[in-house]
């Protein structure tokens, strides 16, 4: 897995970097791919989604070098935490992770009722 190397995007939805297995990246834009490109919602998305996508390696060191665009769009400091994602890795500022996580707190409880709590029905179990 490390000599197919990565790749490092934006997140959409966090101020974070995310970093993709090749072959997780590869699955995604499959998908990605798939969509009608005749669509102008699609062809913004595309675009949008995929800007600033960088293909990187490990080095001799066991070392990703993040590019300086990303580093920025992050705002990554001198400290930062690796957090994971079910198939992929944020990388985050640790000042702005802790952030994240302790604005989230409060809603938790139920996010988790929201997202989690019909997955029985959904599997059929009773």
């Amino acid at each position: 897995m490390l000599e197919d190397g990565f790749v490092l995007k934006r997140s959409v939805f966090q101020p974070c970097i995310e970093l993709y297995p090749m072959s997780e990246w590869n699955a995604l834009m499959k998908k990605v791919n798939s969509l009608n490109r005749f669509k102008k919602k699609n062809n913004d998305f595309i675009r949008r989604f995929t800007a600033g996508v960088k293909m990187v390696e490990v080095d001799a060191n066991g070392r990703l070098l993040v590019p300086k665009d990303l580093l920025n769009f992050a705002e990554l400091s001198k400290e930062i935490v690796l957090s994971s994602a079910v198939n992929i890795v944020e990388i985050w500022d640790k000042n702005k992770y802790e952030a994240a996580i302790e604005d989230a707190t409060d809603d938790f409880a139920d996010l988790a009722e929201e997202v989690m709590g019909g997955l029985d029905e959904e599997l059929g179990i009773s």
